[in-house]
C-alpha cells in the first residue's frame, strides 16, 4: 500500500509539473500565434474586433502589401535592420573576444582599473548621453548614416560582452593553454584554435544579445536617422502605429510585428542550447 501511494504521489506531481509547463507555454505562445494569424486577415476583417484571431474569410497577404507602402517600403527598412544588426554582431564579437582574452590571460598596468571603468559604463543611462552622441557623430560626419548607428550599438554592447567573454575565458583551465604553448602555439593560434572552440557558447551568447539589441533598438535609430531611406524596422513601425490620418491599420501593424519577430524567434530557437550554456559559463566563474 505504501509503495502504491508513493507511486501515486509521484505520478500526481509529474502530472502537475507537465500541466504547469503546458499552461505556461500556451500563455507565452498565445500572443505570438495571435499576431501571426491576425497578419493574414484581409484588411477589412483586420479592422473588426479581434476575436477570433484567425481569418474567417480566408488567408490574405494584403496586410504585407500594405506594409510595403509605408516609408520607402518594407524591404528597404529590412535591409537597413539586417545590415545594422549583422555589423553590430561582427564588430561586437571581434572586439569583445579580443578584449576578454586580454583581460583574462594577460597582465598589464591598471588592468583591473580599466576593466572596472568599462563595466561602469553600463550604469550610465543611454538616454542621458544621446545628445553628446548626436554631436560626436555630427562632428565625425556619421550623423544620419547606418555606419554611425552601428558604432553606437557596438559601443552600447561592448561592456556586457567584454564582461561575458572575460568570465568565459577565465572558466577555461590554464593547463590547456600551457599544454598548447608547449606544442609551440603562439598567441593567435592559441586564441583561434584552442581557446575559441572552448568558449564558443559564450561567443554565441554575446552574438545573440548584440543581434537582438540592434534589431529591436528604437530610440537611437529614431533620433539619429532623419532620412526615410535609412530607417530601420522599429522606426518604420512608428509610422504604422501612427496610421494615416489617425486611422491605424491593425492588419499592417500585426504584419510588421510578425516581420520583426520571426528572425529573432528563429535565431533563438536554433541557438538556444549554446545560449544557455554560454550564459551560465559567462555569468559564473
Amino acid at each position: 500500500m505504501a509503495q502504491a501511494a508513493s507511486r501515486n504521489r509521484k505520478l500526481a506531481a509529474r502530472i502537475a509539473e507537465h500541466s504547469t509547463g503546458i499552461i505556461a507555454s500556451v500563455l507565452f505562445a498565445a500572443p505570438i500565434v495571435w499576431a501571426v494569424l491576425s497578419a493574414f486577415k484581409p484588411a477589412q476583417e483586420a479592422r473588426l474586433p479581434p476575436l477570433p484571431p484567425w481569418p474567417t474569410t480566408g488567408f490574405s497577404l494584403e496586410n504585407y502589401a500594405t506594409l510595403n507602402t509605408f516609408g520607402d517600403g518594407l524591404w528597404v527598412s529590412a535591409q537597413n535592420s539586417i545590415y545594422v544588426s549583422v555589423m553590430t554582431v561582427v564588430l561586437s564579437v571581434a572586439v569583445s573576444v579580443l578584449a576578454g582574452y586580454g583581460f583574462s590571460r594577460f597582465r598589464f598596468p591598471f588592468k583591473d582599473l580599466f576593466f572596472i571603468l568599462i563595466l561602469s559604463t553600463i550604469m550610465i543611462p543611454f538616454q542621458s548621453i544621446l545628445t553628446p552622441i548626436f554631436l560626436v557623430l555630427t562632428k565625425l560626419g556619421l550623423h544620419n548614416t547606418l555606419t554611425g548607428l552601428v558604432g553606437v550599438y557596438v559601443t552600447l554592447q561592448l561592456p556586457f560582452s567584454i564582461f561575458m567573454m572575460r568570465n568565459a575565458f577565465d572558466a577555461v583551465p590554464r593547463e590547456i593553454e600551457e599544454a598548447a604553448r608547449m606544442d609551440g602555439a603562439n598567441n593567435i593560434t592559441m586564441l583561434l584554435k584552442v581557446m575559441l572552440p572552448l568558449v564558443w557558447p559564450g561567443v554565441v551568447t554575446i552574438a545573440l544579445f548584440a543581434f537582438l539589441g540592434a534589431w529591436n533598438e528604437f530610440l537611437a535609430a529614431l533620433v539619429l536617422m532623419t532620412d526615410q531611406s535609412k530607417f530601420t524596422l522599429p522606426v518604420m513601425m512608428t509610422a504604422l502605429q501612427s496610421g494615416r490620418f489617425g486611422a491605424i491599420d491593425w492588419g499592417a501593424v500585426q504584419a510588421g510585428v510578425t516581420v520583426m519577430m520571426v528572425p529573432c524567434l528563429i535565431l533563438f530557437l536554433a541557438l538556444q542550447r549554446f545560449y544557455i550554456r554560454g550564459l551560465m559559463a559567462g555569468a559564473v566563474k
